[in-house]
């Protein structure tokens, strides 16, 4: 009984903001003044937003602008003049009503309403290498009740969108379609990846290190895989369920190697890693994975996007694809030929991995690895921040109040 009269008063609740909400919208102009920024759907302080922000406190222009960002943590620590505002409570409506800029990397649910002179820059988060989108033929991701469903919510999400960012012209191609954009796509690279031009030097990263309790007198693996569409507690919330062997990891490498296991954002698992103390480091969605990039001596992956920004630092790769058959044929498909373009091993098993590890040549991926630089980093230079704060000066002075 308690629980239904809970569940009631919630959703009354839920339906005042939202009425209050539409208020706010015909009551108050947009203010160009204001800019909106969600990273990870406010789970964290990362990525893509965080570098533009970043960024705009370098240049001072977090004074000029009032900045916003949605947090579920409002105790993250954040530099600048940014203001942090909890998901789904009045202000969160409010900033969506009168903000005159959006910057997120990814989707604003679909009650939130865009209005005419806001200006929505879209970042998203990864050059693909699974389907996305329109160009997905199933779904089993948790919350969706069809692929046709899923799709004409996605292609409406979309077309909210000004402005979408592209790491590279393969990307903007594949944007362009799948998710039914026809607006402006600024291929410049992603801000996130700025910081490996700027920091990746010894100096700097051995004060990572040191930052992140991590031993200087060890190579350092990151393992950081993706999610499994199929695999989930509920909506937004995903398993980590990899068949690594973690124990013989440690054994035949925690002498000259230990290890950062990155989980992706969507991943709710709370895992006890005290078995592998010394060779075994967890950080939790609060860290920057671009800060695990700048440490790590190599990078174990599946299909996640990662492989595109990492590729940057021209280090070791390694994809361990357990699932690779029912991954590319059943749960999402590939855009490329997988197997042909890694740039570098890509094994199946905890065995194969560590041989792979072990023996590895550069030599002999030398020429994959320079293929794929071209067709996935030849924009990323390390400026794609500040291309994105140009655009927000010229909306900024072109927006009507």
């Amino acid at each position: 009984m308690l629980g239904k009269l809970g569940a009631l008063i919630k959703n009354c609740i839920k339906k005042v903001i939202l009425l209050g909400y539409h208020l706010c919208i015909k009551i108050f102009p947009v203010c160009k003044d204001i800019i909106l920024l969600e990273s990870n759907l406010g789970r964290n302080y990362t990525g893509n937003p965080r570098a533009i922000y970043e960024e705009m406190v370098r240049q001072g222009l977090d004074k000029k602008y009032r900045c916003y960002f949605i947090l579920e943590d409002t105790s993250t620590n954040i530099p600048g003049a940014a203001k942090k505002v909890k998901r789904t409570r009045f202000k969160y409506f409010f900033l969506f009503a009168r903000a005159g800029i959006w910057i997120s990397d990814s989707r604003f649910p679909m009650y939130i309403i865009k209005r005419p002179n806001c200006h929505y820059i879209q970042t998203w988060h990864g050059t693909p290498l699974k389907k996305l989108a329109l160009d997905m033929d199933t779904v089993f991701m948790a919350g969706e009740s069809g692929i046709d469903i899923y799709k004409k919510n996605f292609y409406n999400n979309a077309q909210t969108w000004d402005y979408l960012l592209s790491q590279n012209r393969y990307s903007s191609e594949i944007f362009r379609r799948a998710f039914g954009f026809e607006k402006d796509i600024i291929e410049i690279g992603y801000p996130r990846n700025d910081v490996l031009f700027q920091k990746n030097n010894a100096k700097d990263i051995r004060k990572l290190k040191l930052q992140l309790g991590l031993p200087l007198d060890k190579k350092i693996i990151l393992y950081a895989p993706t999610w499994r569409d199929n695999e989930f507690y509920g909506q937004g919330k995903y398993k980590f369920n990899p068949p690594l062997d973690f124990a013989k990891m440690q054994e035949e490498m925690g002498q000259d190697y230990c290890m950062i296991v990155k989980c992706h954002y969507l991943v709710m698992d709370q895992i006890d890693w005290s078995p592998y103390q010394g060779f075994i480091y967890s950080y939790d969605l609060s860290y920057d994975i671009a800060s695990l990039y700048l440490v790590s001596d190599l990078m174990i992956t599946d299909y996640s996007s990662v492989m595109f920004d990492y590729n940057i630092l021209q280090r070791p790769m390694f994809f361990y694809c357990y699932d690779l058959e029912e991954y590319k044929d059943t749960l999402r498909g590939f855009y490329f030929d997988f197997l042909e373009e890694a740039p570098g091993p890509v094994v199946l098993t905890t065995k194969d991995l560590i041989k792979a590890i072990k023996q590895y040549d550069p030599e002999v991926f030398a020429e994959k690895q320079k293929a794929f630089t071209r067709k996935y980093n030849h924009v990323d230079d390390g400026n794609a921040s500040k291309r994105v704060i140009e655009l927000i000066e010229v909306l900024h002075h072109g927006s009507d109040t």
